[in-house]
């Protein structure tokens, strides 16, 4: 594991309640532990963000989160990660990392937007409508295609050491098809990380950072339950349905 991606408590926690089990990441209750672990990556951040190549004065806020984690010796720390992804050229190296590893089959899914592109091109100068028509249809499958090969290169571990793809996860839920982006969220990506590195979750809470979007319905630092859409069938797999966490009613604070 990278120890840099491990973050120590700077705040006494010597006298904070630790959770016996990982707190229902469906609820909108968390756990003191992660609050306090929540607050110092809050404060970690900005020491970071600046670098980016975007501008949370200006632009829409991001969702980020953390997972409180214990290692085999016993010592309680946390990650931390944001959701989505971030360009190389400004990924902080503390953050957990996305599953997917875009230099995947020597950056297939580069390769194909960029084919995807050149077909968009095709489109606009087309002569006749029969051209248009084929070349949408090629530019479909293709975008099928790569979105088909890139759920399967998003695979996560469950608690059992058990790995699927996500669109095996997806086939063995009631959800359908995985919606866009799916895989790129704070929650699965730090369960990943955890399960991958031998680290017993503990604790998980996932907030708002920065401007609020739909009507102030995020607000910056305002908890938020994980996404249904996304999220729900991948971490219900990862964490065998309740087999980790504490389902609980909706609301019901996990400590």
């Amino acid at each position: 594991m990278n120890n840099r991606q491990f973050f120590y408590f700077k705040s006494d926690i010597s006298k904070v309640s630790i959770p016996k089990k990982l707190n229902n990441p469906f609820s909108i209750g968390v756990p003191k532990i992660a609050k306090i672990a929540a607050e110092e990556f809050q404060a970690f951040i900005p020491t970071v963000s600046d670098k980016w190549d975007y501008d949370f004065r200006t632009r829409n806020g991001k969702m980020f989160g953390i997972l409180v984690v214990q290692r085999k010796d016993s010592t309680i720390g946390y990650l931390g990660t944001n959701s989505g992804r971030l360009s190389r050229a400004v990924a902080c190296d503390r953050f957990v990392p996305s599953i997917f590893d875009d230099a995947t089959d020597d950056y297939f899914i580069n390769r194909g937007m960029t084919a995807i592109t050149v077909i968009g091109e095709q489109i606009k100068n087309a002569s006749n409508e029969i051209e248009i028509r084929l070349l949408k249809e090629q530019r479909r499958l293709k975008s099928l295609e790569v979105q088909k090969q890139l759920f399967e290169s998003y695979s996560f571990l469950n608690l059992h050491g058990v790995e699927k793809n996500l669109l095996q996860i997806f086939e063995d839920s009631s959800h359908g098809k995985p919606p866009s982006a799916t895989g790129e969220c704070a929650a699965p990506k730090l369960l990943q990380y955890a399960f991958h590195h031998n680290l017993k979750p503990i604790a998980i809470a996932e907030f708002w950072w920065g401007n609020p979007i739909n009507g102030n319905d995020k607000v910056h630092k305002d908890y938020h339950p994980a996404c249904k859409d996304r999220c729900r069938p991948i971490l219900e797999y990862m964490l065998d349905d309740q087999g980790l966490y504490e389902a609980g009613q909706a609301g019901e604070p996990s400590e």
